[in-house]
C-alpha cells in the first residue's frame, strides 16, 4: 500500500458526548452512533441535496440509502451523529478498510453548513475513534473543495496521495 501516514499524531479531540451552539446560535448535540440514530439518519439522507452528493455518497432513494448504512455497519465502525432538537443534521464515520486503517467520510446538511458543524462533528469522531482504538484514518476529497481540505488540514490530515484525481489525505489518532 501506498498510503503514507504523518509522523505526529493529531488531536487532542474531545469524544461525545456533547454540546455546543453553532455560529448560527443553534443548540447542536453530538453523540455516538446508536441503532436508535438509524431511522433519523435515513432521513437526514433522504433530505440531502444531491448538489452536495461527493464521489456517489450519500446515495440516493431510501432504498439505496438504507443499504449504504446497513453496509456501513458491517464492521467496527465509528459513528457520530449531530441533533438539532431532535433531528439529525449531521453524521460522520470511520469505516475500517482491508488493511485496517479506517475510512472517513463526513456529511452536514446544506441548512447546517458553513456554521462550525463539520469542525465539532469531525472532532468529535476523531475523539471517538481514538477511544475505540483506531490508529490511522484516510479520506478522498474532491480537490476543488478548498472548505473541507483546510478542515482537515486544521484537523492534523496531511496529503498522502497527491497523483489521483481526487485528494487522499491521511491523519494518525495513536503510534
Amino acid at each position: 500500500m501506498s498510503r503514507e501516514y504523518p509522523t505526529e499524531i493529531a488531536g487532542p479531540y474531545e469524544a461525545p458526548p456533547r454540546s455546543f451552539v453553532d455560529d448560527e446560535g443553534r443548540a447542536i448535540e453530538l453523540r455516538r452512533y446508536g441503532d436508535d440514530d438509524f431511522e433519523d439518519v435515513v432521513e437526514m439522507y433522504l433530505a440531502f441535496d444531491p448538489a452536495d452528493r461527493a464521489q456517489g455518497i450519500p446515495p440516493t432513494g431510501e432504498s439505496d440509502v438504507r443499504e449504504w448504512l446497513d453496509s456501513l455497519a458491517d464492521g467496527d465502525f465509528v459513528a457520530v451523529v449531530a441533533r438539532r432538537e431532535g433531528a439529525v443534521v449531521g453524521h460522520a464515520v470511520l469505516v475500517p478498510d482491508r488493511h485496517g486503517d479506517f475510512e472517513l467520510a463526513i456529511f452536514v446538511l446544506r441548512a447546517y453548513q458553513q456554521a462550525g458543524i463539520g469542525t465539532e462533528l469531525l472532532e468529535a469522531l476523531l475523539g471517538a475513534g481514538r477511544e475505540a482504538g483506531v490508529e490511522r484514518i484516510w479520506l478522498t476529497v474532491e480537490r476543488w473543495n478548498a472548505p473541507a481540505i483546510a478542515l482537515y488540514r486544521k484537523m492534523g490530515f496531511e496529503a498522502s496521495d497527491t497523483d489521483s484525481f481526487e485528494l487522499e489525505m491521511a491523519a494518525r489518532l495513536a503510534d
